[in-house]
């Protein structure tokens, strides 16, 4: 008897979280190959971060080598559980929640402004002795999660300005705008350039996005004229990448740095852990700078390995939207994999000097728990996606 009623006790748990989150029919199998590339980019990004954050930990928190890593490791291990547990969610089920957690975003964006500056930035919400976390990083996920909603429910529609520009530019102006009070303007790139590229796939007429580059580009003056302190940081750095060399101990120091270990590493670099410039030269060798460790000590071998899982990743994310069950998935799917495939080239542009330094980490392997944990979520989601998709025909 009083195992029947356990029985029927997990039976009702069960029924009731299935009407507050509906889980994936079974029977259903999640896409190996990019659960395998993701597991590799993990592992790779956990090995490498310790190589290149080991010396920052020694030197700056009394010796203690495990600074970052230990803490990585902890939110790597919290975030495969939480990407195994999304995986499993249907994930149609996030369509009832995108409104009311970009609303969740809009209030945590605001609440960053009253919290403690940090480099001159108001980017971090700290609850002392919890978390301390940056809620663009849930920005990007919420723009994404409600633009594949809108595009799925306007589909036809795409092409008009009432439901094709208008609402998807409210939702990007307003997010933009509490980004560049932080002032975060990384962030503001990766969230516009995501909610673009998905406009555009959704069906955004194209003339709307060329007369959107000129209503940019005169809100970007605007900007520089009315409000001179949120962008005086910007002209350096653009004047920094068109010429590091000309001022190498102050504007051009990060990149000139990042450049001098790349080059350093040749084709197969100095070995695991031999890094040098990671001694105090390279700024944020184990978070914005981690690409130029990663050459230094793999070489342009390593450095390709990095470049290469990305781009399978983004391959094969994209692979899993063109056969989605739904518009909603495919959209999802389709965010998800552009937000990293973004921020991934953004980083190594940055690094390589082929992009002015905006401090953009590299998904999986720069330090971040909260970021990591939310990758590793947003990639749950991409695995929800791929149960539903059908991937046996052109494997």
């Amino acid at each position: 008897m009083a195992g029947k009623a356990k029985e029927k006790t997990k039976f009702n748990i069960k029924q009731k979280l299935n009407k507050v989150i509906r889980f994936t029919e079974k029977g259903t199998h999640i896409d190996l190959p990019i659960l395998l590339i993701t597991f590799i980019l993990l592992a790779f990004g956990l090995i490498m971060l310790y190589s290149a954050s080991y010396v920052v930990g020694i030197y700056k928190f009394n010796g203690d080598s495990l600074h970052y890593i230990k803490d990585q490791v902890k939110y790597a291990i919290l975030g495969t559980g939480v990407m195994f547990f999304a995986s499993k969610v249907d994930y149609h089920i996030l369509r009832r929640y995108a409104l009311t957690l970009l609303i969740i975003v809009y209030a945590l964006l605001i609440l960053a402004l009253f919290m403690p500056e940090y480099n001159y930035c108001h980017r971090w919400i700290t609850i002392p002795g919890v978390i301390t976390f940056q809620p663009s990083e849930f920005a990007k996920f919420a723009v994404i999660l409600l633009f594949a909603s809108m595009i799925d429910r306007h589909y036809d529609k795409m092409k008009t300005f009432t439901y094709g520009v208008a609402p998807f530019i409210v939702i990007l102006g307003t997010i933009a705008g509490l980004l560049f009070l932080e002032p975060h303007l990384s962030a503001i790139v990766i969230t516009c350039g995501v909610g673009v590229i998905m406009m555009f796939i959704g069906g955004t007429d194209i003339k709307w996005f060329f007369r959107g580059a000129g209503i940019v580009v005169v809100a970007a003056i605007a900007a520089a004229i009315l409000m001179p302190e949120k962008v005086a940081h910007v002209m350096p750095r653009i004047e920094a990448w068109l010429n590091p060399e000309a001022d190498t101990t102050d504007t051009g120091y990060q990149t000139y740095q990042s450049i001098l270990a790349i080059g350093s590493g040749g084709l197969f670099g100095l070995g695991l852990g031999n890094g040098r410039q990671k001694h105090l030269h390279l700024p944020e060798p184990q978070n914005d700078f981690i690409f130029a460790v990663i050459c230094e000590e793999l070489g342009f071998v390593g450095g390709m390995m990095v470049i290469i899982l990305f781009i399978m990743l983004f391959l094969r994310g994209i692979y899993i939207a063109t056969r989605a069950k739904d518009k909603f998935g495919a959209m999802l799917a389709v965010g998800i994999i552009t937000q990293i495939a973004l921020q991934a080239f953004l980083n190594v542009g940055v690094a390589t000097g082929t992009l002015p330094n905006t401090g953009i980490s590299l998904p999986f392997f720069s330090e971040g728990g909260t970021s990591l944990v939310v990758l590793m979520a947003e990639m749950g989601v991409v695995l929800s996606v791929s149960r539903y998709a059908d991937l046996n025909n052109g494997d």
